[in-house]
């Protein structure tokens, strides 16, 4: 196999997944599906209380990758500080194409939907659904930035609204 395509991650390492965000490789374990030996990477994800298991010869084409590094984490933030770009296409097929970013897993590409769907106190309520895409971005981006820097939730959140109302 070629070693460029396979991913290599150690027990304790974080990771993240695209659809569920920062999870942590607590084992790699060789299973036995349908007669052949598989090995996998055993990944919980503590704010979902869920495990996942990725066949370590899948990972990357699963989307499975490292925190950002630190280059991607400054262009992130950068994006929150930038314009809101809204498109005037209708609502549903805005919505999925958030939802399509937040799923992507990459850390730009949420922090776009995070600032096109921030509202500042002066500006009009967010419907449900809006909320609830904004709410998820925040999550997921405040999740990667707290593994990185090694800090909490909370204060990632924090750290992330600084950088919206310097936008605003």
């Amino acid at each position: 196999m070629d070693v460029k395509t396979e991913l290599q991650f150690r027990v304790g390492d974080s990771v993240v997944y695209p659809a569920h965000g920062v999870g942590k490789v607590v084992g790699v374990e060789t299973q036995d599906v349908a007669g052949m030996s598989l090995e996998v990477y055993v990944i919980t994800f503590d704010h979902e209380k869920m495990t996942l298991r990725v066949p370590t010869k899948k990972a990357r084409a699963a989307g499975l990758r490292g925190l950002a590094e630190g280059n991607v984490v400054v262009q992130a933030l950068t994006t929150l500080k930038g314009r809101a770009r809204i498109k005037r296409t209708m609502w549903s097929r805005r919505a999925q194409e958030y939802e399509a970013k937040i799923n992507s897993g990459d850390l730009v590409s949420i922090a776009e939907v995070v600032r096109d769907l921030h509202r500042s106190e002066s500006q009009p309520e967010q419907s449900y659904s809006e909320r609830q895409l904004y709410e998820s971005a925040l999550d997921r981006m405040a999740r990667e930035v707290a593994a990185i820097e090694r800090i909490d939730r909370d204060a990632a959140i924090d750290l992330l609204q600084k950088s919206l109302r310097k936008a605003a």
